[in-house]
Parts: C-alpha cells; structure tokens; sequence
C-alpha cells in the first residue's frame, strides 16, 4: 500500500483551528488541502492549514473529495457533517463524525479509563474530580477575565461565591451519579438568575426549543462545548459512552461530561452577553471560540481527562482521587 505522505505533527490540544464551512467544495490540490467557493467572476481557492485543524465541520451545501479526505486523515484532522451554522439542532440529528483511522493509536488512556470504570464507586469519585476541576475553572476565569468582570460575572461576587460553595459542599456529600446531576442543575439554574440579572434580559427559561436569542445562543454554544469534548475523547480514545455522570446508557454521555468542564464558565456568560447585544450567531459563535482560546479550554479538557484516566492511586474509602 502507498504510504501517506508526512504531516509535522501538532499535538491537537495546540492546534488553533476549528473549521465551519457551507456552501463549497473541499478538494486536494498540488499537496494541499482546499475549499473551493463559486464568484460570479471566477472560482476561488481557500487553503486549510491541515497541520494546525482539530475538527473540520461541513454544513449545508457542502461535499467533499476522497483525496482531501485521505490528507485530513493522514494529518489526524476530525471530520464532521453537521446542520447549517455549525449545529444539528434544526436537523434533528447528531453530528456525524468521520474519524482517521490508525492501528498504532495509544491505548493507554482507554486501558486507564476501563480499569477503574466498571467500578461504581470509583466512576463516582471520578464525576467528582470532573465537578471540582469545574468549579476551580470557573473561578479562576471569571477572577481574570476582564471582560466578564465588567459584566457582572465575578467570582468574587457574593451571589455566584454563595452558589459555588454550596455547591461544592453538596457535590462532597453525593452519594450517586444522580444526586449529582441534581446539585449540578441548581448551580446552572443559580447562574442563569445571576446572567439574568447581570444582562438585564428580564424573563427567562431554559428550553432547548424555545426561540428566544439567549436559549437559542447556549443550544449553539453547548454544542461547540460538545464538539471540543468529542475532540478530547477521540484523541486520547476513550469511547464516548463510558460516562461518568451523565448515564451509562446513553452513546455520547461521556462528552456531557467532559463538556461541562467549561459550559458554565464560557457558554453560559456569553449567550446572555450577546444576546442583550443584539448579536448574530455567527458574532456569537466567534466569541465562543475566541474564549475557547483565549482560556485554552481544550488544554483544559485534555488535561483533566488524561489525570482521571492514568491516575493509578484510587483510594476505596475517599471521595476523591489522591
């Protein structure tokens, strides 16, 4: 079999890019990978950095050519087919993902997660090092985040202190996945009565189906959070549906999971923040992913995955991992 020519290789928790493209042509041309748009003059040529892609999302109106597909598997870049803007929500589907294969991928972080999954008590303390880590990210963004600090979203407001610590104090004392998810739904709740009042948006509820702009923008940003932790896990080969919280009979529980390491802190701020802007979706979208860099949420993701799944000391009577 010819073998495929040599990407440098960027580890994919550095690489800069995420992809979105609609209406055109991805294709190989002289070594390089590229989309194709349609001028009224002439046909334009964009180039796709492969080396410095993480994911690449096709919507609506596009295709894309076996060749451009062998490059971006060769550069380990993630495919995906998705609904216009970036989303399957008007879809009413799920992002489908072609992922590169490769028989010499680690096994390590799979052989890790496995060892301690089919233990309850272990997959709870391991929600709760996923539900701390959480927390401490917050508070560490909204101390230095300027811009959310002039917004009202501090972590050394009164309100949102009050909210973590109650619920970092509940989370110690769950004793199930779905205990857990109760205390993790009143923080939520809490935080959306506190980017309420910050943003002046006046009456709201959280309806994934309501078409008021700030449920619509976290729909949106949520699954750009769920897209980062797909990521994650396709990375370092965990499968989706090992969750540890959000239920072990659902295929992509895990990315729940794992995207709620930064949905509160980055989406939830932000969706209240564009929407009392009057903001696009694409503007919001492009705020998502400044943030998303701007914090190195992905660093993030991987770095907390990678501790639960090679940490070797789990202690039987603790609640946490040592």
């Amino acid at each position: 079999m010819e073998m495929l020519s040599d990407v440098k290789a960027i580890l994919h928790s550095k690489r800069a890019n995420i992809y979105y493209l609609e209406k055109c042509r991805v294709m190989q041309k002289d070594g390089r990978v590229l989309y194709l748009t349609e001028a009224k003059s002439e046909n334009q040529y964009w180039n796709i950095p492969i080396a410095n892609t993480t994911c690449l999302l096709l919507g609506t109106g596009t295709s894309i050519t076996q060749a451009a597909v062998r490059m971006l598997a060769s550069a380990g870049v993630l495919i995906g087919f998705c609904g216009g803007g970036g989303t399957p929500l008007l879809m009413a589907t799920e992002v489908e993902w072609l992922s590169p294969q490769s028989e010499y991928r680690p096994t390590e972080y799979l052989q890790g997660w496995m060892g301690f999954w089919f233990d309850d008590h272990k997959r709870l303390q391991a929600a709760k090092i996923f539900q701390q880590a959480r927390i401490e990210y917050l508070r560490r963004i909204w101390k230095k985040d300027r811009d959310l600090v002039s917004e009202g979203f501090s972590a050394d407001s009164s309100d949102i202190e009050r909210a973590l610590t109650g619920f970092e104090r509940k989370t110690s004392t769950a004793n199930t996945a779905g205990e857990l998810l109760q205390v993790e739904a009143l923080l939520t709740k809490q935080l959306y009565k506190v980017a309420v009042h910050n943003t002046g948006y006046g009456e709201f509820t959280r309806e994934r189906s309501a078409e008021d702009t700030a449920n619509a923008f976290l729909n949106h940003g949520n699954y750009l959070a769920y897209g980062l932790a797909a990521t994650t896990l396709w990375v370092l080969g965990i499968p989706h549906g090992c969750a540890v919280m959000h239920g072990k009979t659902r295929r992509g529980a895990l990315v729940f999971d794992v995207a709620d390491l930064i949905k509160d802190t980055l989406i939830l701020p932000w969706a209240f923040i564009c929407a009392k802007e009057g903001a696009t979706e694409q503007e919001f979208r492009q705020q998502c992913l400044q943030a998303f860099t701007d914090h190195k949420a992905l660093d993030f993701m991987f770095d907390q995955v990678k501790a639960v799944a090679l940490n070797s000391d789990w202690n039987e009577g603790e609640d946490q991992i040592s």
